[in-house]
């Protein structure tokens, strides 16, 4: 098995790469002051994605080259850390029908607003089950999240 990635017709991370950076430099500029919830849905969503490719490669690469996996499964706990604050950043961002901010036991009561605000809340639980799967509390909550190998 050869560990060297050739570039092929699927490989779509560059794009992924590129439609970010379009989107930064087209719509912050002029955009709104405040993030919108569309946004934020779409940057969970995103990071959601990328935990999960991350997740693919940390258990593959992991078996082959340890040091490598390791700082894969780093990378795969720090994108989940993203989406955990970006989850929150949504339900604490003003409603676009009437500008109020939602008060945060509502997400936490299991109650949101109802579809499609409902959306972000089950693809971010669907993934806390893989996390808890793959991932120690104190992984979560440790200020360096990868092993040192030599």
């Amino acid at each position: 098995m050869s560990r060297t990635a050739s570039t092929t017709a699927q490989d779509f991370v560059p794009f992924a790469t590129a439609a970010l950076d379009f989107h930064r430099a087209l719509n912050l500029p002029g955009g709104p002051l405040v993030s919108t919830r569309p946004e934020l849905d779409a940057l969970h969503a995103h990071l959601v994605s990328l935990y999960e490719l991350l997740d693919a490669h940390a258990s593959r690469t992991g078996q082959l080259v340890p040091v490598e996996g390791d700082a894969l499964r780093a990378a795969r706990t720090r994108a989940w850390q993203a989406a955990d604050h970006i989850h929150t950043a949504y339900h604490t961002a003003p409603r676009p029908d009437s500008g109020e901010v939602p008060e945060p036991e509502a997400c936490r009561a299991a109650l949101p607003e109802g579809a499609p605000e409902l959306t972000v809340c089950q693809r971010h639980q669907r993934t806390a089950r893989l996390v808890r799967r793959r991932t120690t509390p104190a992984d979560l909550h440790a200020p360096f999240t990868g092993l040192v190998r030599h």
